[in-house]
Order: C-alpha cells, then sequence, then structure tokens
C-alpha cells in the first residue's frame, strides 16, 4: 500500500474508531504512533530509534508551551463556577416577567437566558440542563407543544460555545494560526444574530398557532409590586418615577407610607429611585463608550499575535495606523449618533413618563439578577477587543468576577469549588491531550501525502471559492452527525485550511462558518448530545424523537445563518476590521 493510501486509511479509521467509543485523544495518537512508526521505518536502525519518537515529544513539547492554551482552564473555570454558583434561577423568572405580554414569553425567556448564560458560562452540557430543569416542566405545564419546548433549549443551550468568550474560538484559533482577538470580533455579531433568527422563529410561530404557546394565566404574570410602591404612585396616576422624584424632593410626602411596619425612609426612596435610573445609566454608558472609543481613543501598539501548534497562517493583528484612529470619524457617524441619540433620549422620555410600579420592580428583579453577570461578561469581552488585556488575562479577570459574584450570592461552599476546579482540570486535560494528539496525527498524516493528495484532488475539480465553501461546509455539516465539535475541529479543519489561500478565503471568514455550523453538531442526530443532556432531566413521556424534531427548524436556520453570512460578509468581518485594520 502507497503511502498516500496509507494516510487516507488513516483518516477513514479515525471516524469507525472514535463512532465505536474510544477516547479521541488517545485514539489520535495511537493511530499516528502506528501509522507513523511506519513511515519512519528503517530495517537499519533499533525499533526505539524510529524517529516518531521524537516527533511525539516534539509535538507534545509544542502544546505545553502554546500561550493560547492557557485562556481554556481560566475560561473553564469561569463557566463551572458559574454553573456551581446557581445563580440562573432568580435569572429566569425576572426575564420571563420582563417578557410576559410577547407571545411564547416562557420560550422566549428561556431563549433569552440560555443565550446569556451560555455566554457567561460557555458549558453546552451545564446550559441544557440547567434549563431543562428550570424551564422545560414550566413550558409544559402551560401548554406549550412538547417540540418548541425542547426545540428552544437545546438550540439556546448551543449558543454558548459561538458567542465569545468560547474555548471552541481558542481552539480553533490555536489549529488555524490566526488571532482569538479576531476571532472573538468576527464571531460577537453572528452569534447574535443567530440568536435572533430564534428568536423570530419562536415568536412568528407563536403567533401563527397560538395553541403551541397559550398564554400564561394571570397569576404567573402578576409582579409581586411592594405596597408602599403602589401606595406612593397612587396620587400620581400610577406614575411612580414621578412620585419617587417628588419624594425625594419633599419627603413629607412620604412619610405617612409604611413599609414593613415602618415610616418609608429616605434611602429607601433613593434605593428606588437608583433602580429606575438603571435602564438610562446603562444606555448612558455604552453611547459614551462608543464615542470615547470612536472619537476619542486612538488605538496604538500591536494587540495579541498568537503562536499555534500547527501555524497554517501568519497573524498579522495590527492597528490600522490610517484608519479611523488617526483620521477621526466620518461625518456620517456623527450623523448616525446623534440620530440614535436622540431616539434613545425620546424612548427614555416617554419610558419614564409611563413607569408603573410593576415595570419598576421588573427593572429591580433584572438588576439583581442579570446585571452583575452582564457586566462581568462585558467587560471580559470589553478588554479583549479593546486590546486592554489579552484572552488569557481577560479570562483570569473573568474568573476572578465568577468567584466574586458567587460568594457575593452566598451560593458557593468549598465542596462546589472542589467540583468546579475538578472538572477544570478535567475539561482541561482533555482539550490538551486533543491537541497532542492532533497534531502526531496531522503531522504524520501530510508525512504519508495524505494532505497533498487531498489537496490535489479538490484542486484538480476547478472548483469556484463559492462551490469549496459550500463543498468544505457540507462536509463539515455531515461530521457533525457522527462527530462532536473537538473532533472536528482538531483533525478535520485543518485538511481544509491550506485550501483557503489557493481559494482567496478569508480564514476569519471561513473559521466563523464553521463556529455556525458546528452548532449543528449538537442538533443533529444520531449524537447530538443536546437531545441526550435534556433527556436525561425531561419527564418520562417525552421521547427522545419529540426532542429530535423540536430541534430540526433550528438546523435549518443553522444553514440560513450561513448562507446570509457569505452573502453579507460585513455581519462577520466589519466589527475585527474596523477594529483592528484590514
Amino acid at each position: 500500500m502507497s503511502d498516500p493510501a496509507l494516510g487516507l486509511s488513516m483518516l477513514g479509521l479515525i471516524v469507525v474508531v472514535i463512532i465505536l467509543g474510544f477516547p479521541t485523544a488517545f485514539t489520535l495518537m495511537g493511530l499516528g504512533m502506528i501509522f507513523g512508526y511506519a513511515a519512519f521505518y528503517d530495517p537499519t536502525q533499533a525499533w526505539y530509534a524510529n524517529r516518531i519518537f521524537d516527533l511525539m515529544v516534539q509535538r507534545t513539547y509544542g502544546a505545553m508551551t502554546n500561550d493560547v492554551l492557557i485562556s481554556i482552564p481560566l475560561f473553564v473555570l469561569m463557566g463551572y463556577v458559574m454553573e456551581r454558583g446557581a445563580l440562573v434561577d432568580k435569572m429566569f423568572y425576572a426575564v420571563q416577567l420582563a417578557f410576559r405580554n410577547v407571545p411564547a414569553a416562557l420560550a422566549v425567556a428561556t431563549l433569552l437566558v440560555c443565550t446569556f448564560w451560555g455566554i457567561a458560562s460557555g458549558l453546552v452540557g451545564a446550559v441544557v440542563v440547567l434549563m431543562g430543569v428550570i424551564a422545560f416542566n414550566p413550558m409544559l405545564k402551560a401548554g406549550y407543544d412538547v417540540k418548541l419546548a425542547a426545540g428552544v433549549i437545546t438550540a439556546g443551550g448551543t449558543l454558548g460555545i459561538l458567542i465569545p468568550p468560547s474555548v471552541m474560538i481558542i481552539v480553533y484559533a490555536a489549529v488555524a494560526g490566526q488571532s482569538v482577538v479576531k476571532l472573538y470580533a468576527a464571531a460577537m455579531f453572528p452569534g447574535f444574530f443567530l440568536a435572533f433568527l430564534y428568536l423570530v422563529y419562536i415568536v412568528g410561530w407563536a403567533l401563527l398557532n397560538p395553541r403551541v404557546a397559550p398564554k400564561l394565566p394571570p397569576e404567573q404574570t402578576q409582579v409581586p409590586v411592594p405596597d408602599w410602591t403602589r401606595t406612593l404612585a397612587e396620587p400620581h396616576r400610577g406614575r411612580v418615577f414621578l412620585a419617587l422624584s417628588r419624594a425625594l424632593l419633599s419627603p413629607a410626602r412620604a412619610r405617612g407610607i409604611e413599609r414593613d411596619g415602618q415610616p418609608v425612609t429616605r434611602g429607601a426612596l433613593l434605593q428606588a429611585w437608583g433602580y429606575a435610573l438603571v435602564p438610562l445609566t446603562l444606555i448612558t454608558l455604552t453611547l459614551a463608550v462608543v464615542w470615547w472609543y470612536v472619537v476619542i481613543h486612538q488605538q496604538a501598539g500591536a494587540v495579541e499575535a498568537v503562536t499555534a501548534v500547527e501555524q497554517l497562517g501568519t497573524p498579522d493583528l495590527v492597528p490600522d495606523d490610517a484608519g479611523q484612529g488617526s483620521k477621526g470619524p466620518p461625518t456620517a457617524f456623527y450623523v448616525w449618533f446623534g440620530a440614535i441619540a436622540f431616539g434613545f433620549a425620546a424612548l427614555m422620555a416617554r419610558y419614564y413618563a409611563r413607569m408603573t410600579a410593576e415595570r419598576l420592580e421588573v427593572i429591580r428583579m433584572l438588576t439583581d439578577a442579570v446585571l452583575p453577570l452582564g457586566l462581568l461578561t462585558a467587560v471580559v469581552l470589553a478588554v479583549i477587543l479593546f486590546g486592554i488585556t489579552t484572552a488569557t488575562e481577560s479570562a483570569a479577570v473573568g474568573a476572578a468576577g465568577a468567584f466574586l459574584l458567587a460568594f457575593h450570592a452566598r451560593s458557593l461552599n468549598w465542596k462546589k469549588i472542589k467540583e468546579a476546579v475538578f472538572l477544570t482540570a478535567k475539561t482541561t486535560s482533555m482539550v490538551c491531550w486533543l491537541f497532542v494528539g492532533s497534531a502526531i496525527f496531522s503531522a504524520v498524516f501530510a508525512l504519508l501525502g495524505g494532505q497533498a493528495l487531498l489537496e490535489s484532488w479538490v484542486l484538480s475539480l476547478n472548483l469556484s471559492p463559492l462551490q469549496f465553501m459550500i463543498l468544505s461546509q457540507a462536509i463539515i455539516f455531515v461530521l457533525g452527525w457522527p462527530l462532536e465539535w473537538t473532533e472536528i475541529i482538531v483533525i478535520f479543519v485543518p485538511i481544509f485550511l491550506p485550501m483557503l489561500k489557493h481559494f482567496g478565503i478569508d480564514p476569519i471568514l471561513w473559521g466563523v462558518l464553521v463556529f455556525v455550523n458546528l452548532q449543528a453538531a449538537f442538533l443533529s442526530p444520531p449524537v447530538a448530545m443536546s437531545a441526550f443532556y435534556l433527556k436525561g432531566v425531561a419527564p418520562s413521556h417525552v421521547t427522545i424523537n419529540q426532542i429530535f424534531a423540536g430541534m430540526m427548524p433550528y438546523m435549518l436556520i443553522v444553514i440560513l445563518c450561513m448562507v446570509l453570512m457569505y452573502i453579507w460578509p460585513g455581519l462577520t468581518l466589519w466589527l475585527p476590521e474596523y477594529l483592528y485594520g484590514g
């Protein structure tokens, strides 16, 4: 058998062995060592002098010295601490009340919490299981269609590996030799856009067929408003913000109102007024940060460059000295910024003029349950995207912040800390051994000529860039049925990477398309890990086929999202090009 035939045998054998259930990392190392020993075999040398052993040491050392991989245990620890901290229950209840008047309110709240919690933790299994416990039974009891309830949990739970900070993006960056920072920026908009498409599908289905998502009874949508707040707002026709503002200027107005058996104090009024100002504060801070970065901030210095295990590209993450930073923003920016600021000002004026005691209580619940975690996630992403810290340093900030949030919520003890650290070590070890195994496997595969054979075959087809894009993504989509994303990233993605330059395809754009494509790996039978995660906590009458049926429409939405991303590349490439130059 020729060397290229041996290489193709390796590629086919690895799929068969993984499907049989053998550990992926050690399967990669084992096959790489066996076939590599045959490739390097020299009958004049002793068996222990075979060069495959030198290759194993070199590739292992390369994985050990890869700085990019340091951020993986820190982000994983951040996720496990948040999972063990049990911070999601109050979040789901608050979001449910906030969207109580929206069609399919429970499903919408489930999707939003899945998205937000997935961003914070990045753990698909943890998000699906937690939301299965918290949201699945309430949706079924409310009369929701089983397929709708199962689909929104399984699909929403996978968004955590797409929207930064994501371990999958770090793994791809190390394999492809690309910048983690640019990949984070590129994946930001497509991740939220995919979540938006899920939301449109859920609301649209509920509008077309209200029986799949009946309206909740009044007792489940009633906001628990404190009596003193309602009493304070009554003389002002329920406008609680106006009542709080006047009470702060003239406290005598509130002295006759009791709170927990005592007169309402100025401190209680200030606290309620502060909660009321949260939406205005968030919008103001967001606009201020945009103005600071676009108008004031001058981006300088190089951002993190990546040294990868398999260096298949040269990171070019450098500031664009001739870009917006030096010339200033165009006139169109000031026009758009002014129009958006004016629109938000009008919206806030209308909102506060109509703010009721119920809305104030919902804001308070959202602030307590969502805002701390939201600020932590925003800070972790902002310091990466603005080049303030590297991905590794940002991961350390996120892990420390997760501990602070869990301790503040009094939901973390020594036992849970040990569990989080143990699971982090286990997951990190799996990823690092995968890198060692894939490095050995890919080196032997290239040595045998398998890589060159596949490249020559693809190039002989005379494909256009669009045809190659469709072919590569279709192969990855099919591989997602029997395999998980880790095997696809470390084994099959490196096969396509050298061909991207020939077809003139940006590896950042192609990589983000792969990230979106791999959402289907969690939703496509027979593996479909999201389905089995949910089945483990679902009621006995819910069958695995019902869960599969609920996931199928979301696979089509994934394909639609990929088509739109290719038609409109700016959805992926605009942010990294703006932040770091072309």
